[in-house]
């Protein structure tokens, strides 16, 4: 697994956090101080997912064993987890309709496989390298 694969998914999920971002935005024509919130919500998301990237190389760099695979593993789940948290305590900020819902949890969908394919392709890497 190249470091430059590394960098490659932590762009990806930065650019998919901000569509995210501002497809929610745009939907909703909501106060300043909604969008405040939210954008230091992703912002906050963004960083800690920055730092698993950064222990995940270091790992990976270390030693390639099914150890660590599989701790790499639980890290993708707990970003998973962290996310969804997110998402929801947005949804219950916001007093949404059914429809506004219903986007939310496309949108944390998307997420999910979002971050399933980005685990797979982890294991693959690390397997094929």
């Amino acid at each position: 697994m190249s470091m430059m694969m590394m960098m490659m998914m932590m762009v990806v999920i930065m650019v998919v956090m901000v569509m995210i971002m501002m497809t929610m935005m745009t939907m909703m024509k909501m106060k300043m101080m909604m969008m405040l919130m939210m954008m230091m919500m992703m912002m906050m998301m963004m960083m800690m997912m920055m730092m698993m990237m950064m222990m995940m190389m270091m790992m990976m760099m270390m030693m390639m064993m099914m150890m660590m695979m599989m701790m790499v593993v639980i890290m993708m789940m707990m970003m998973m987890m962290m996310i969804m948290m997110t998402m929801m305590m947005i949804i219950m900020m916001m007093t949404t309709t059914t429809l506004m819902m219903m986007m939310m949890m496309m949108m944390m969908m998307m997420m999910t496989m979002m971050m399933m394919m980005t685990m797979m392709m982890m294991i693959v890497g690390s397997t094929t390298n």
